[in-house]
C-alpha cells in the first residue's frame, strides 16, 4: 500500500519536471514531454483514486468502530443492567432467607414451648416417686399435691382447716401410698382441736391399715396422750405399755418408759368380801 509520505514525493516530482521543462526542451520533443505530462497526470489520478479508496475504507472502519462501540456501550448498559437487577434479585433473596431463619427460629421456639407444655402436662398424670418418711411408693400429681397442701396447713398451726382436709384426702384416696400418713397427721389435727376422742379412732384406724409404719409408735404415744387428757390414767398406762411391747427400738417407746415412771401407780384392787357362812343347823 502507497503511503501519503510516497505520495508526496511523486507530485513534487511531476511539479519539478512541469518547472523545469524550459531548462531542458532541448533535451525533450514535445510529444515526449506531453507523454511525460499524461503519465504523471495518470500517476496522479490513480494516487488519488487511491487515496479516497484508502479514506473510504478509514471512513468505513471509522464507523463501523463507533458503531462497534455504541453495540458495546448497549452491552454495557444492558449488562450494568442486568447486574443491578440481579443484586435486586439477590438482596430480595437474601430478605426473603433472613424471613424464613426468623420463620424457622420463631416455629422451633414454638415446637419447643409446645413440647415443655404437652410435658408439663403429661406430669400432671403421670404417678411420681415418693421417698417420705422411710416409705416409697408412687403417687399420682394431684394426689400428692392435695396431701402437701394439707401438711403445710397443718404446719401453719391451722388445725381445723388441716382436720378438714387430711379427712377430705383420707376419703379421696384410700389407697394411696399417703393413706398412714394422712391418718396420722389427722390424728394430730385432731388432737390439736382437742377432739380426742376422734384423734384416738384415727390413730388405731392407722394402726389397723399400717402397722409397721414408720408413724405407728408415735400413733401409740398420741393415742396415751389423748387417754391421758381424758383422766383415763389406766387406759394409758395399758397403751404405754403396749407401746414398749411393740416398738421397744423406738424412740417413741423411750419415752413411753419415761411416762410410765411418772404415772401414779394403780390403786390396789380392793381384797375380796368373805364368803357369807352358812347358818349352823340346829
Amino acid at each position: 500500500m502507497t503511503t501519503p509520505r510516497a505520495i508526496l514525493a511523486s507530485v513534487t516530482l511531476g511539479m519539478a519536471a512541469l518547472t523545469s521543462g524550459g531548462a531542458h526542451a532541448q533535451l525533450f520533443s514535445d510529444d515526449e514531454a506531453r507523454r511525460a505530462i499524461i503519465d504523471i497526470r495518470q500517476r496522479l489520478e490513480g494516487q488519488r483514486v487511491q487515496l479516497e479508496q484508502q479514506a473510504a475504507q478509514q471512513a468505513d472502519l471509522l464507523r463501523r468502530a463507533s458503531e462497534e462501540n455504541s453495540q458495546l456501550r448497549r452491552s454495557l448498559l444492558d449488562l450494568q443492567t442486568q447486574i443491578e437487577t440481579l443484586r435486586g434479585e439477590l438482596a430480595r433473596m437474601r430478605g426473603q432467607d433472613e424471613q424464613l431463619a426468623r420463620d424457622i427460629s420463631e416455629v422451633q421456639r414454638l415446637q419447643k414451648d409446645m413440647a415443655v407444655a404437652i410435658e408439663q402436662r403429661l406430669q400432671r398424670f403421670e404417678p411420681v416417686a415418693v421417698n417420705v418418711d422411710g416409705a416409697q411408693f408412687s403417687a399420682q400429681p394431684d394426689e400428692q399435691r392435695a396431701f402437701e397442701a394439707a401438711l403445710a396447713t397443718f404446719r401453719r398451726g391451722e388445725f381445723p382447716q388441716a382436720q378438714a382436709a387430711f379427712s377430705s384426702f383420707v376419703r379421696r384416696y384410700p389407697q394411696s401410698g399417703y393413706q398412714p400418713l394422712a391418718l396420722f397427721w389427722l390424728g394430730n389435727a385432731q388432737y390439736g382441736t382437742r377432739d380426742c376422742n376422734g384423734a384416738i379412732e384415727t390413730f388405731r384406724s392407722l394402726l389397723q391399715v399400717a402397722p409397721n409404719h414408720p408413724r405407728a409408735p408415735e400413733a401409740v404415744l398420741s393415742i396415751a396422750n389423748c387417754q391421758l387428757e381424758l383422766k383415763d390414767v389406766a387406759a394409758a398406762r395399758g397403751t404405754l405399755d403396749n407401746l414398749v411391747k411393740a416398738y421397744p427400738q423406738s424412740e417413741a417407746a423411750s419415752a413411753a418408759r419415761e411416762r410410765l415412771t411418772r404415772l401414779p401407780e394403780p390403786a390396789p384392787a380392793p381384797a375380796p368380801a368373805p364368803a357369807p357362812r352358812a347358818p349352823a343347823r340346829r
